[in-house]
């Protein structure tokens, strides 16, 4: 009788790059769980490529046996370009100039749906209890960009898939998106929900609706506000405190956008095991969220509103959600190693 081999604890690697932050972390894997061992964040503006924040990040560490990069952009056979940032990152050229045994990039939104699996009851706020059914679940994603994933239920495992749906056009549902609709036309060649559902989106939305002046003034104090801040955050801070009804209206607006998009998506690949919404804006207007508004419009589907109502609908508030689905996938990289190794040796 063969006696089974000890695997002794290893190290992986894992990162979230986005188009402002980009977040690494190194984790030990001892007995199928991972430890955080390291994580730091870089402004991913400040570099010029993944690979000098890699060579940053690494001066001095030694036997990281994987590791897994979920980036924003879309993944074509080893290349992504990012969507948010002008990088261009290959897999074969990221391999080689790294002291590690097998990388992997993946899309971000992917990398959230693996992290998903490994979060705790208290990382999630519900917006629709619902009833939870074996079946395909979908996560959106608002922040920088709009991202989506599809979690494709296999009949025992959910396994991630990459979307780009938030690059698809957006499709107004009244009177008052018409009217965005046209208004954005006249500033882009392409209208996608990202250009509405995203911090920059927030910001198109609260100028289109400050030209209209049909919904409230700018007052000079918001003005420099505007100016001299993010403006999607001062807009939901406003909007929090009801001090301008110009800017609650374009939260509003947004919010009621945002639940169409994820209904929309629900449909789209009939998501009945759950919809999941991440991104850094989903908590960050946690309160108005669950408001209603956002329900209202993500169960206002017609004649397949029944198909809709029952789906449950959860927040994502850990905001390390990537850094730990790219970890796990790190980790499944090594049995997926050793399995093979296992087979040839």
């Amino acid at each position: 009788m063969k006696k089974k081999k000890t695997i002794k604890s290893e190290i992986v690697m894992a990162g979230d790059v986005g188009g402002t932050k980009t977040r690494l972390g190194l984790f030990e894997v001892s007995k199928g769980h991972l430890r955080p061992l390291f994580e730091k964040t870089f402004l991913s503006k400040n570099y010029k490529g993944l690979e000098n924040i890699l060579g940053e990040f690494l001066k001095g560490q030694k036997g990281i046996a994987s590791a897994c990069f979920g980036v924003a952009g879309p993944v074509t056979e080893g290349v992504i370009i990012a969507t948010n940032l002008p990088w261009w990152i290959n897999l074969e050229s990221l391999q080689k100039g790294l002291p590690i045994q097998k990388v992997e990039v993946i899309n971000d939104l992917v990398a959230n749906a693996y992290g998903i699996s490994v979060l705790k009851k208290s990382d999630f706020e519900i917006l629709n209890a619902g009833k939870v059914k074996k079946g395909n679940q979908a996560l959106i994603s608002a922040g920088t960009g709009l991202g989506e994933a599809i979690l494709f239920w296999d009949g025992k495992h959910y396994v991630p898939s990459p979307s780009e749906g938030g690059h698809a056009e957006f499709g107004p549902r009244n009177h008052l998106e018409v009217e965005l609709f046209h208004y954005l036309s006249e500033r882009f060649d392409h209208i996608s929900y990202e250009r509405v559902l995203s911090g920059e989106g927030l910001s198109h939305i609260y100028q289109f609706l400050k030209d209209s002046k049909r919904f409230g003034s700018e007052p000079p104090w918001l003005l420099e506000r505007m100016k001299s801040e993010d403006p999607a955050s001062v807009i939901s801070e406003t909007a929090h405190l009801k001090k301008n009804s110009l800017c609650a209206k374009a939260l509003d607006l947004f919010t009621s956008i945002y639940g169409a998009a994820a209904g929309n998506l629900a449909l789209q690949v009939m998501a009945v095991g759950g919809v999941y919404i991440g991104g850094g804006i989903a908590s960050k207007i946690i309160w108005k969220l669950k408001e209603g508004t956002f329900m209202k419009a993500f169960k206002n589907k017609g004649r397949l509103s029944h198909i809709v109502n029952p789906i449950p609908v959860k927040v994502i508030m850990n905001e390390r959600t990537a850094l730990l689905g790219a970890a796990s996938r790190a980790m499944a990289l090594l049995k997926i190693t050793r399995a093979y190794f296992e087979e040839w040796n």
